[in-house]
């Protein structure tokens, strides 16, 4: 009963009176989304900025003891990565059948004050046990400690991609539990992998690029259109492959990756870290070595003042939302499958274009015919729905903020800071430092 005592001030914070209910509990709210139900409207709770950072911390608080409650497979409590047990996760049954995800989870070195930085690790696509066993006996030999690893096995070798809808579902459990759980550094999460984990981590680290400090991919190359460069603004990105490696085309594709980061990096100066090699003189294996003493050597940006956002579907299925942008339409106009979002905020104006976007392929591998190089042509999204959410360090709440989007000003007056935008951003990204207590409603 120690950990469900709740000070006047929190109940004050949590408990919202409005006609329809005479109590709104954000607990409750909490498990109705974690059960993936109807969610529950949130009554307005107006809050002065005096007192945002206790509310936040009350929402959050409510978070986790929703989560802590909330049945489903659990990470276990931490132990050394050398004392790791062999756990196990399901898959849900109508996203993989007959599918569990075999995992380690331990940590090397000492605690650091802020948290553990937490790697997530992809094996190769050979014999999953092999694999399995070869990626512990490496991530224990890595020189970055201290550190907190999530080692997995591919579930299942029919359906051996990261990346697909089945493992879309266990990083968003993960990742949620490992930020709820408030033993890793929220702002020190990296993931990488080798061959097979080196394209997986290049797409999560495009499609999930929002949590994380870090990405860097092994031996990998992803199709441009697989993994945007584009959203990895604000991501230290490591990519290293042999420059012999050219089965399927990987040299040519990490080149390419290299590219297209060196022309955004020059366009958007400072945002757009990486470093891309080809390792002279080596093919498909490489040394593994350098990749996570770099990574660990970036703290994440959780609300940046501008970014690039290409939403894309992964295996058919969209983010719901992205750095402080929450999506509830897309504009499908003639087909059309992916928008991207670009946000500048200056002074107290937030802009944002919203493009869509399709991919046109100029050149192919010869023997595989996997695209090598493609390029894109945009066209002005007319439609779509989506909520700006917005923190008193993006803007200054005592004046008045405009937002204009695609040109044209679709706001402009004061915020207003309100429990259920903190809420509903907690639902939304699960993330400590994604708690946004004001937001702008737009629809195209």
């Amino acid at each position: 009963m120690k950990n469900r005592f709740i000070s006047l001030s929190v109940i004050l914070a949590l408990c919202l009176v409005s006609p329809a209910q005479d109590r709104f509990s954000a607990e409750d709210y909490f498990a109705s989304v974690l059960k993936g139900g109807e969610r529950t409207q949130i009554p307005s709770g107006r809050i002065g900025l005096a007192e945002l950072d206790e509310r936040k911390n009350a929402v959050w608080q409510s978070w986790c003891r929703a989560n802590h409650a909330f049945a489903e497979d659990k990470l276990p409590a931490l132990r050394p990565l050398t004392n790791a047990d062999t756990l196990r996760w399901h898959l849900p049954p109508v996203l993989e059948a007959d599918s569990v995800m075999p995992f380690y989870f331990g940590t090397k070195g000492e605690r650091p004050a802020e948290g553990w930085p937490f790697m997530l690790y992809l094996h190769g696509s050979g014999p999953k046990e092999h694999e399995f066993a070869t990626g512990y006996i490496l991530c224990q030999r890595f020189d970055d400690a201290p550190s907190l690893y999530f080692i997995p096995q591919i579930p299942s070798e029919k359906h051996y991609r990261w990346y697909l809808k089945g493992k879309q579902h266990v990083w968003e459990r993960l990742l949620r539990q490992v930020l709820a759980g408030g033993q890793a550094d929220a702002n020190r999460i990296c993931i990488f992998g080798i061959s097979e984990g080196g394209y997986g981590s290049q797409r999560l680290a495009s499609f999930y690029a929002d949590y994380l400090a870090a990405a860097g991919p092994m031996a990998g190359g992803e199709v441009s259109e697989n993994a945007p460069a584009e959203n990895l603004g604000h991501v230290g990105f490591s990519f290293l492959t042999g420059a012999d490696d050219f089965m399927f085309g990987r040299d040519r594709l990490t080149r390419r990756a290299g590219e297209l980061l060196d022309s955004l990096q020059k366009r958007y100066p400072g945002e757009y870290c990486h470093s891309v090699q080809l390792i002279p003189g080596r093919g498909h294996h490489i040394d593994y070595n350098p990749t996570t003493p770099w990574l660990r050597s970036f703290v994440r940006t959780p609300r940046p003042l501008h970014f690039v956002w290409e939403d894309f579907p992964m295996d058919g299925r969209y983010r719901s939302g992205f750095y402080n942008i929450q999506v509830h339409e897309r504009d499908t106009t003639g087909g059309n499958e992916r928008t991207r979002y670009e946000m500048t905020v200056t002074g107290n104006v937030v802009s944002l274009t919203l493009d869509r976007v399709k991919y046109v392929t100029v050149e192919r591998e010869q023997k595989w015919g996997i695209p090598m190089v493609q390029h894109t042509s945009t066209a002005r999204a007319s439609k779509g729905k989506f909520t700006l959410y917005l923190s008193p360090d993006m803007v200054d709440f005592g004046r008045k903020v405009q937002v204009v989007v695609n040109g044209r000003r679709v706001f402009s007056g004061y915020l207003k800071p309100d429990v259920r935008h903190l809420a509903a951003s907690c639902a939304c990204f699960f993330d400590p430092e994604r708690l946004f207590p004001a937001a702008v409603e737009i629809t195209l």
